[in-house]
């Protein structure tokens, strides 16, 4: 026992020499007092990025307003799937990012009909930008305090050091407000940095200064278009309840969607009131074929129905492949395919012209045919005889005349049909996107165009379309 006593006090000597180092850098004062504002500072930091977020109405749109962690400061504005336009408004550890989230269309309809709303959306959106932006600070500074108290009582076990945490979490904040303060800068909305397809912004509208001096026309166009949209949302959810013949195999037409978003919402709705089988996609999907597009493909997978597609010159291979990963997609590019009971023989545009610096621009109607009439020879060669044959360009499409009872094609914008002298029927469709941004090119708006097609079931022949 007397063995026993002597070891173990030569144990705890040991243990206390060796732990004199550390014992007084632990129970010093000063490093308490450190400690706990770190804990502080961290969650008070922590809880003004979680809490920082708040949904604001802005317009005929809703907004969400959020605090992110940065290293440089400034504003992030978030128009998916158009991209982001970042502004240097102020240097610090917190971003502000406004993200659209939604638009209301019948409200904005309503701006629309009645002229004195558009006069008063100004002072409204300034007021409503104010009133969020208040409420997410205060929601986001509140949830800051509390989380810096609560971290600092639960480590610590203590109503002093968790005050001093909230002191610390709340010296934190008056800083980042002083940083913010004193290096806000309002020059910023001048020089904007675009990023995804709002880096051709720049191209499209001009510069920032000139949008300031020129607003008033943008105005009016963007009037124009979100009306012209409010009013195809309004005709297309009033559609009469239709009752399908079950001795018809009933396609949905579309083309050149030109990355116009609001184009998903009328062809699920179509696609909902006439029950459609299958959509064929005559191509132009995208505008640029830019990977940064490739997430407004995603949208084809909720219309849960077969979506044929075919490359159009404004699609990259890229492009194509984002189609293609869509679990609904059936991308045809030089092949046959038999969908819901139509065998369907599609091949993608062999241009890719997403402006003017690309040479493939230059190719004209004759190399079209020539391409055409090659494809349309290989087909033939190989016995087989589809239902219908999807190009992009008319041209193309003509050269399967006598190979197939049906072409459809888009490209040129405008909905036409003809027959040709074989007897095939060319059927070409409009753009169901209004051409996106070239829409607004014109005095009038391009309509957004789509037809439903009804094929019979017995002899696969084209009966008639709406």
């Amino acid at each position: 026992m007397a063995t026993l006593r002597t070891f173990g006090s030569a144990t705890a000597h040991r243990a206390r020499r060796l732990g004199s180092p550390v014992v007084p850098f632990l129970t010093n004062r000063w490093t308490r007092v450190a400690l706990v504002a770190v804990i502080g500072l961290a969650a008070g930091y922590l809880g003004l990025i979680f809490g920082g977020r708040y949904v604001t109405p802005v317009g005929p749109t809703d907004v969400q307003l959020s605090l992110q962690p940065s290293l440089n400061g400034g504003t992030t504005l978030k128009l998916p799937p158009l991209g982001s336009l970042r502004l240097d408004t102020h240097e610090g550890p917190v971003t502000l990012e406004a993200r659209l989230t939604d638009l209301r269309p019948d409200q904005a309809k309503k701006l629309i009909e009645d002229d004195t709303e558009i006069d008063r959306l100004t002072d409204r959106i300034a007021d409503q930008i104010r009133h969020g932006v208040i409420e997410l600070l205060v929601r986001a500074v509140l949830i800051a305090l509390a989380a810096s108290f609560l971290a600092s009582l639960a480590l610590f076990r203590s109503w002093r050091r968790a005050l001093l945490g909230l002191s610390s979490a709340a010296a934190g904040l008056a800083a980042l407000t002083l940083l913010t303060w004193t290096t806000f800068n309002p020059q910023s909305i001048a020089e904007p940095r675009y990023t995804g397809l709002l880096a051709n912004a720049p191209q499209i509208v001009g510069d920032a200064r000139s949008i300031v001096e020129r607003f008033s026309a943008y105005r009016a166009q963007l009037a124009r278009l979100v009306g012209n949209v409010s009013e195809l949302y309004t005709t297309t959810s009033t559609l009469p309840t239709y009752e399908p013949d079950p001795s018809t195999i009933r396609v949905l037409d579309v083309s050149d969607i030109h990355l116009n978003p609001a184009a998903w919402n009328v062809i699920k709705s179509v696609s909902t009131q006439f029950k459609v089988d299958l959509v064929i996609d005559s191509g132009d999907l995208m505008d640029h074929g830019s990977k940064a597009e490739d997430k407004f493909a995603d949208s084809i997978s909720d219309l849960k129905v077969p979506y044929v597609y075919v490359r159009g010159n404004h699609d990259s291979k890229e492009t194509q492949r984002a189609v293609a990963r869509q679990k609904n997609a059936i991308v045809l590019d030089g092949g046959t395919r038999e969908v819901k009971g139509l065998r369907i023989y599609g091949v993608g545009d062999p241009r890719f012209t997403p402006d003017k610096s690309t040479r493939d621009d230059f190719v004209g109607a004759d190399q079209l045919r020539a391409e055409g009439l090659r494809h349309a020879n290989e087909l033939r060669a190989s016995g087989t005889t589809p239902d219908l044959v999807v190009t992009h360009d008319p041209s193309e499409g003509e050269a399967f005349s006598g190979v197939t009872p049906l072409v459809l094609a888009g490209h040129t914008h405008t909905r036409s049909t003809k027959i040709l002298p074989t007897g095939t029927r060319l059927f070409v469709q409009g753009s169901t996107g209004g051409a996106g941004l070239r829409g607004l090119e014109h005095e009038q708006p391009t309509p957004i165009e789509l037809s439903v097609l009804y094929f019979s079931r017995a002899t696969h022949r084209l009966q008639g379309w709406d």
